[in-house]
This record gives C-alpha cells, sequence and structure tokens, in this order.
C-alpha cells in the first residue's frame, strides 16, 4: 500500500471511530456536562501517555473558553503533586484501557475527598468505569496502525470528546464573544476579536467644534488634540461633519480667510463613520479602501461616541 492510500485510511478509521460514537453522546455525557459545570474549584484532568497527551489539550481548550482547568501528571500525583486536588475540584481520567496503574492509584484519594470524577475510557467494564461518577465510552474497534497497538483512533476519539465537553461547558456558561477576547489578548485572535470601542478615543481626548465655531478656534483644536482632524457636531453630540488637515490646505488654497469662516462652512458634511460595536480589522478595511487615517465613532442616531485613528491600529501590531 502506497502513501497515499495509507493515508486516506488513517483519516477514514479515525473518522469512523468519531461518526461511531455520536450514538454515545447521551445521557452520561449530559451527566459528565453538570458535574464540571458544577465545579466550584478548578478541573483537574489526567491521564498517562498518549491519554495525558490527549488530556493536556483538554485542560488548555477548557481553560481558554471560561472553565478553568489544570493538567496533574498521574506519576507526578502518587509522589505528592496529587495535593494539587481539591474537594471543590472535579477530576476527568483519561485511559484507554481503564486499568492504567498510575491514574487507579489515584482513586483512594479522589475517593476520600469526595471528589467527582468522569472518565473518558476505552473499556466500560474496566476499574476507571466502574470507579467513576459518570464514564464516556471513548472505546474504538480498531486502531488506525497495521499492527492495531499504536494510540491513534482511540486518541483522536478521546480528544474529539474532550472538545464536545468543552464546547458544551463553553455555551451553558454563555462564554461570550468578548470573554474570549479578554483571556486571549496576544496573538491573531485577540487581534481579530478586537472591536472599535476598545481602540476609540472619547470624552475630553476628542477634538470636537460646534458647528458656529469660528475657524481660528477650529484650528487650535487640531493642533492640541493632533489627530489632525476636528468632528463638527451640533446640538452637542449630533456629527454634522468633519475638517481634516487635507481640508485645510486646500482651503488655504481657496483663499478662505480662516478669521471669519465658521466650521460650519468649511466641514465635509456626512463623514465616514463606523459603529463601536464592528471590529477593528472592519475599520482598518475601510480606511485603506477609502484611504483615511481616521473614523468618527457614532451610535445609529448619529451621536458622537468616539474618534478611531490608524494609530491606534499601528498599536496592535494588526498592521
Amino acid at each position: 500500500m502506497g502513501s497515499i492510500e495509507t493515508g486516506k485510511k488513517v483519516l477514514q478509521t479515525e473518522a469512523n471511530a468519531i461518526l461511531k460514537a455520536l450514538g454515545r453522546i447521551d445521557r452520561r455525557f449530559a451527566a459528565a456536562v453538570d458535574i464540571l459545570f458544577g465545579c466550584r474549584g478548578q478541573i483537574v484532568v489526567t491521564g498517562m501517555g498518549k491519554s495525558g497527551l490527549v488530556g493536556r489539550k483538554i485542560a488548555a481548550t477548557m481553560t481558554s473558553t471560561g472553565s478553568p482547568a489544570v493538567f496533574l501528571h498521574p506519576a507526578e500525583a502518587i509522589h505528592g503533586d496529587i495535593g494539587i486536588i481539591h474537594p471543590e475540584d472535579a477530576v476527568i481520567v483519561l485511559s484507554t484501557s481503564g486499568e492504567t496503574g498510575e491514574v487507579t492509584r489515584m482513586l483512594d484519594y479522589i475517593k476520600r475527598l469526595g471528589i467527582k470524577m468522569v472518565a473518558l475510557v476505552g473499556n466500560p467494564r474496566s476499574t476507571l468505569a466502574r470507579q467513576s461518577d459518570v464514564f464516556i465510552d471513548c472505546s474504538v474497534e480498531k486502531e488506525a496502525c497495521p499492527i492495531g497497538l499504536v494510540p491513534s483512533a482511540s486518541s483522536t476519539l478521546a480528544l474529539a470528546v474532550g472538545d464536545a465537553l468543552s464546547i458544551a461547558l463553553m455555551e451553558r456558561r454563555g462564554f461570550s464573544e468578548d470573554d474570549f477576547r479578554y483571556i486571549h489578548p496576544g496573538g491573531q485572535i485577540g487581534k481579530k476579536l478586537l472591536k472599535v470601542k476598545h481602540l476609540m478615543h472619547t470624552g475630553r481626548q476628542l477634538p470636537v467644534a460646534g458647528v458656529a465655531a469660528r475657524m481660528k478656534s477650529v484650528l487650535r483644536t487640531i493642533d492640541k488634540k493632533k489627530f489632525g482632524v476636528a468632528i463638527v457636531v451640533r446640538n452637542g453630540d449630533r456629527v454634522a461633519g468633519i475638517i481634516t488637515d487635507g481640508d485645510l490646505r486646500r482651503l488655504f488654497l481657496k483663499g478662505t480667510d480662516f478669521a471669519t469662516a465658521t466650521a460650519s462652512s468649511c466641514m465635509t458634511v456626512d463623514p465616514l463613520c463606523i459603529g463601536e460595536e464592528r471590529m477593528a480589522v472592519e475599520a482598518l478595511k475601510i480606511m485603506e479602501e477609502r484611504t483615511v487615517t481616521s473614523l468618527i465613532v457614532t451610535d445609529d442616531k448619529k451621536r458622537l461616541r468616539g474618534l478611531l485613528h490608524l494609530h491606534d491600529l499601528w498599536r496592535t501590531e494588526m498592521i
């Protein structure tokens, strides 16, 4: 069998293992979610070998989606690290056989503290399945390797079930996009989730001028606030227009008398605006397409909410 055929066979075997497990997402799965959701402490995930590697990923996914979790290596646990588990915690154990010695040796401590335990096991009749409060059957018909011994289909299924638990918990907690952004401040994920409201300038930072303001006053505002623009408003907060550095140059070349002109006679009416709930990446795209360096932020009634400058996006390294 060639490499291409082998690759396809492995993927098909692992995909089949997941599809056949769909029927096991039942009341036991719901009970496992109830236990984890009701945990007042942290979720401690443990497993040996490949199960341990899968467990690390499950713990990381849960932590990043609103369910604080840690991985505890079972070999280290039985030499003192088991003290990390407290009565208000919940435990997830992973084992293909359900008889992993290092894991079963933790049972006495877990039971003595009265800690709820969820087991992801490949043998429903195993010690870990029997001793758990809830077990989820992660058995597979065969592994994907030719000798049937290398954890492949079984580890893939355990990982998928762990993801299912994590996402079910995420939904149960009402974990939102904003929650996700707050605990992912770095990297591309954090940048993609930034909204205009998280970066815009507000209040006294804004370069605001009334429609009747003399241009001499507007010039002082533009110079003082350092954004290169003045937002022209009427009735206190209704955006009427904008005056930019570029507008000032064009007005000067036309011979405009800045000593007598007013903001309303010099402004660009109906300026480009954006809502504060829009994504920062959308704002960047608009700035690039329209060749502007500032966007006025308004609500749906054109009331001024803030100002977003290209420099604010630079600071996020989004550009």
